[in-house]
C-alpha cells in the first residue's frame, strides 16, 4: 500500500542539495538549515521554484534521492490543478517512486490490451474479497491506472489505434476506484480518504500533469533520461 512518505524520507544529501541550491551567502545557509527542521517551513522551501530549476538544470549527475526528485517535480506540475494539496503531491511522488523501482520508468512490455486485462482480472477478484483485500485491490488499480496513463500516454494512444482501450478507460478505472477506496475503513485509518477523494475528483488533471512531467521533465522515452541517486 502506497502512502505519502516522500517528504519524511528526505536524506542528509537532499538537505545539503537544498541548502546549496537556495543559499546566496553563508548566512542564508544557517537560516535554511534551521528552517528545514520545521515541517511547515520545509514545505514552503520545497515549493520554491528555484529548487525545481536547480534540479532540472543541474549539469552533473544528481545525487539526490528519488523522494526529493519526485516530490519537487510532482509539486511543480500539480499545485495549479484540482489535485493541489501537498499531501496529494507527496502521495503521487511516493507512487512514482514505488512504481519506478519495478519498471525503471520504462513502459512494461505489455500491450494496452494486456494492461486492461490486468485491471479487469483484478476487478473480478473483488467479488470474492473481504474488505481489507478489496481496499488494497481498489487502491492498486487506481494507482496503476494513474501511473500508466500518466507516464505512458503516448504508448497507450498508439495502442488504442490498434484496438486497445483508450485513455478514458484508465481515467474511468482510476477515478472510480479512488472514489470507492476512499470510503473504506482502512482509507480513514491510514489517512488516505482525503487524498483519494482529491485524486478521484481531479484524476484527469492529475493524469495530464503527469503527461507533462513525463514528456518535458523526465523524458522517459529517451535513453538519456535523468539519472537519480539512490
Amino acid at each position: 500500500m502506497i502512502t505519502p512518505t516522500s517528504r519524511v524520507r528526505l536524506t542528509a544529501g537532499d538537505f545539503d542539495f537544498i541548502v546549496q541550491a537556495l543559499s546566496m551567502k553563508e548566512s542564508d545557509r544557517v537560516s535554511l538549515e534551521t528552517l528545514l527542521l520545521d515541517s511547515e517551513m520545509r514545505d514552503d522551501i520545497l515549493d520554491h521554484s528555484a529548487l525545481a530549476d536547480a534540479i532540472l538544470q543541474s549539469p552533473e549527475r544528481l545525487t539526490i534521492s528519488q523522494h526529493l526528485f519526485f516530490y519537487v517535480m510532482c509539486r511543480r506540475v500539480l499545485k495549479d490543478t484540482a489535485v493541489c494539496s501537498r499531501e496529494a503531491s507527496d502521495f503521487v511522488a511516493s507512487l512514482l517512486e514505488a512504481f519506478s523501482r519495478m519498471t525503471h520508468l520504462r513502459d512494461p512490455e505489455n500491450t494496452g490490451q494486456k494492461h486492461s486485462m490486468y485491471l479487469t482480472d483484478m476487478m473480478e477478484l473483488l467479488a470474492k474479497s473481504g474488505d481489507r483485500e478489496a481496499f488494497l485491490l481498489r487502491s492498486h488499480m487506481a494507482n496503476y491506472s494513474l501511473f500508466v496513463s500518466g507516464m505512458f500516454v503516448e504508448n497507450l494512444e498508439a495502442r488504442t489505434r490498434r484496438g486497445a482501450p483508450d485513455i478514458s478507460f484508465y481515467e474511468g478505472m482510476g477515478g472510480m476506484n479512488y472514489r470507492v477506496a476512499a470510503e473504506y475503513r482502512d482509507a480513514k485509518r491510514f489517512h488516505l480518504s482525503a487524498i483519494y477523494e482529491e485524486l478521484a475528483r481531479g484524476f484527469h488533471e492529475a493524469r495530464v500533469a503527469l503527461n507533462d512531467l513525463a514528456s518535458r521533465l523526465l523524458h522517459v522515452e529517451s535513453p538519456s533520461m535523468v539519472v537519480i541517486g539512490a
